[in-house]
């Protein structure tokens, strides 16, 4: 029994040493993933003030994938945040949100001389960027 509770103990620390490990490496730089608008209406260079994508079906496939890939690191799974970003399912509906999330998403946030939030401007395009917010419409709550 003794010798079994010690391998027991010894696979539960090298477990917890595995998994800080994981952990660890999870939050450090990270490469923006692109994302391929294919099937969206091309916007050009002069940046919407509203969602031109808004219930868009295409653009909601392609934002759920989007923000999977570059912002659910931060913002969580579903934007359901763990509490490292805000909870995007906040963000007010309309032209409100979309105001406030575009001038985050475009130039990022910086306090202090430390980065909170790269800024994506230049990185995705803008028809990604509307489509990430289609989709967090879809997820809204109150």
């Amino acid at each position: 029994m003794k010798q079994s509770a010690r391998h027991l103990a010894s696979f539960a620390a090298s477990f917890i040493l595995c998994c800080g490990a994981i952990e660890a490496f999870a939050h450090g730089d990270v490469v923006p993933q692109p994302v391929v608008t294919t099937g969206l209406k091309t916007l050009g260079t002069t940046w919407q003030t509203s969602n031109p994508y808004r219930q868009n079906k295409t653009a909601l496939r392609i934002g759920d994938s989007a923000f999977n890939q570059n912002c659910a690191r931060c913002h969580g799974l579903g934007a359901v945040s763990g509490g490292i970003a805000p909870d995007l399912r906040y963000l007010p509906l309309g032209d409100e949100g979309d105001e406030i999330f575009l001038q985050r998403i475009r130039k990022g946030s910086v306090r202090d001389g430390r980065v909170y939030m790269p800024p994506f401007e230049g990185t995705l395009s803008q028809e990604a960027m509307w489509s990430i917010r289609s989709w967090l419409e879809s997820v809204h709550q109150e």
